[in-house]
C-alpha cells in the first residue's frame, strides 16, 4: 500500500469494563478521551476493534470508502436473526430493500402524513396518560410511539392486539444480547445471559408478522389492496416474483427491521426527554414557555412546529447527547488506511456517534446539556460529521425527517397540557443495549399544565 502506516496504541478494555460492569457506556466514554479523537485499538482479549471517533475517520468509513466497511460481525450477527437480511443489512439485499422503501420516507411523503401522525399522537396522549397517576415513562412514550408508526405505515394490518404483542418482544429483543456487545468473542454456541429471553422474543415476533404477510399475500392474489400505500402491502407487491416461504422471509425481514427501527429508536430518544428537563429547569422553562405561547391549550398540529425554534433546538441537542443508534460497528473487507493507520481485512472498527459527539474538539462543554448549540448560524463552520445521531452515507436512517416531525409532535402534545415531575433516586445514566436506553424503571407523574 501506498501511504505509509503510523503505530497505533492500544487502550486496555476489559479492565475498564470491569470498573464500569454496572454502566458498560462509561467504559468507551473512558476510552474515547484517552484516544483524543485518534484512531486507537480496544485490548478486549482476543477481539481488538479499533476505535474510531474523529469526524474525518468517521466520514472515511461511512462515506469515502463505505463500500468497504460492512455491517457484518460485532452486533449484526448476534441480532442478525431479528434484523434478517433486509434494510438493516448490507449489500445485494439492502440495496433492493432500500428501493423499495425509501419512497416512504421521502419528505414529500412524510409530509403528506404529519398531520395525521399528529392526531394520531393527540388521541394516543389522551389515551394513554392518566393525569396524576405515576407510570413507567419508557412504557408509557412506547404506548404513544408504536401504535402512531403502525397506524401511519401499516394500516390495518397489525391490529391492536398485534402491538401490544410486539412491544414486549422487540424490547426484550435489544436489549438481551447486551452482553454479546461488549464480549462479541464469546461464540455463539456459547450460552449467555439473555440467549433464551432474545429467541423467545424472536418467536413473539414472528408469531405476530407472519400471519399478516400471508393474509396480506392473499388479498393480493384476489386483486384486493391494489392501491394500498400501506407497508404490509407495499412490500408484498414488490416481493410477488419472490414465491413461497423465501418471498415471506424477505418480507418479514424488511417489516421487522423497519418497524423496529421507526419505533424502537424513536421511543428511546423520547424516553431521554423527561429526565433531561427534570435536570435542567432552565431549558425547561424556556420549553415550556414556547410551548404556551405557540400551541396554548389547542390539539398540537405541524402547523405549529416552524413556530417551535427552542423545541426544535431541543430536539438536536437531545439526539446529540442520547443518539438512539449509539453503537455501529463496520468490518473491513479489504486492506485500508484510515488517518494514517493500517487497518487489515476483517478487523471491526467501532464507531459511535455518542462518542463523537463528545469530543473536546469539536464542542464546547461537550458533557454539558445545552440547546443552543444549534441556535441559527451556530451550526455554520461545524464539521460535517461531527454531528451524526442519524448514521451517514448510503446507509443514513431513512427514517429521520420522520423522527423530526414526530418529537415535537409528541412532545409538546403533552407538555401543552401537563408538566412532568420525575421520581429519580439515582443517576439517569445509560444502560447497555443496541440502543441507548435510559435505565429501567424510571417513572413520572403528569400534572395538569397551570396557565395564567
Amino acid at each position: 500500500m501506498a501511504t505509509s502506516a503510523s503505530p497505533i496504541r492500544t487502550l486496555p478494555f476489559l479492565s475498564r469494563l470491569t470498573k464500569h460492569h454496572r454502566i458498560p457506556v462509561h467504559a468507551l466514554e473512558e476510552a474515547s478521551e484517552q484516544a483524543g479523537g485518534e484512531l486507537v485499538r480496544l485490548n478486549m482479549g482476543p477481539f481488538r476493534p479499533y476505535l474510531v471517533t474523529h469526524p474525518d475517520h468517521v466520514q472515511h468509513v461511512l462515506v469515502q470508502n463505505q463500500s468497504n466497511f460492512v455491517r457484518e460481525g460485532m452486533f449484526w450477527e448476534p441480532l442478525a436473526p431479528l434484523l434478517g437480511e433486509g434494510i438493516l443489512s448490507d449489500g445485494a439485499t439492502w440495496a433492493e430493500s432500500r428501493r423499495i422503501l425509501q419512497p416512504l420516507f421521502t419528505a414529500r411523503y412524510v409530509n403528506a402524513l404529519a398531520e395525521q401522525m399528529g392526531v394520531i399522537i393527540n388521541e394516543l396522549i389522551d389515551e394513554t396518560i392518566t393525569p396524576g397517576r405515576p407510570f413507567d415513562i419508557s412504557r408509557g412514550i412506547s404506548a404513544i410511539v408504536h401504535p402512531t408508526i403502525v397506524r401511519l405505515f401499516f394500516g390495518s394490518k397489525i391490529s391492536v392486539a398485534d402491538i401490544a404483542r410486539l412491544v414486549p418482544a422487540y424490547d426484550v429483543a435489544v436489549t438481551a444480547k447486551a452482553m454479546r456487545l461488549v464480549m462479541p468473542f464469546v461464540p455463539e454456541g456459547v450460552p449467555m445471559p439473555g440467549d433464551r429471553a432474545f429467541r423467545r422474543a424472536i418467536k413473539a415476533i414472528d408469531a405476530v408478522v407472519y400471519p399478516r404477510i400471508r393474509e396480506a399475500r392473499e388479498r393480493a392474489r384476489q386483486g384486493l389492496d391494489q392501491d394500498s400505500v400501506d407497508v404490509v402491502a407495499r412490500l408484498v407487491k414488490a416481493r410477488e416474483d419472490v414465491p413461497g416461504e423465501e418471498g415471506e422471509r424477505r418480507i418479514r425481514d424488511d417489516l421487522v427491521a423497519m418497524h423496529g427501527a421507526s419505533t424502537e429508536t424513536s421511543a428511546t430518544a423520547l424516553t431521554w426527554v423527561w429526565p433531561i428537563l427534570d435536570a435542567h429547569p432552565g431549558v425547561a422553562a424556556k420549553v415550556y414557555e414556547e410551548i404556551d405561547r405557540v400551541v396554548g391549550a389547542d390539539p398540537v398540529s405541524t402547523e405549529h412546529l416552524p413556530h417551535l425554534p427552542y423545541l426544535k433546538m431541543f430536539v438536536s441537542e437531545l439526539l446529540r447527547c442520547y443518539p438512539p443508534g449509539w453503537i455501529l460497528p463496520r468490518k473491513a473487507v479489504a486492506p485500508d488506511v484510515i488517518g494514517g493507520v493500517e487497518i487489515e481485512a476483517g478487523s471491526t472498527v467501532l464507531l459511535s456517534p455518542y462518542l463523537t459527539h463528545r469530543l473536546t474538539e469539536f464542542w464546547d462543554a461537550p458533557s454539558v446539556f445545552d440547546p443552543e448549540r444549534f441556535a441559527p448560524g451556530r451550526e455554520s463552520g461545524r464539521h460535517r460529521y461531527a454531528y451524526w445521531p442519524f448514521g451517514a452515507g448510503p446507509h443514513v436512517c431513512l427514517g429521520q425527517h420522520l423522527f423530526m416531525m414526530e418529537a415535537p409532535l409528541l412532545i409538546a402534545g403533552i407538555l401543552r397540557k401537563y408538566r412532568p415531575v420525575v421520581h429519580i433516586d439515582r443517576p439517569v445514566t445509560p444502560r447497555l443495549a443496541s440502543s441507548l436506553r435510559p435505565p429501567p424503571g424510571l417513572t413520572m407523574t403528569l400534572v395538569p399544565a397551570g396557565r395564567s
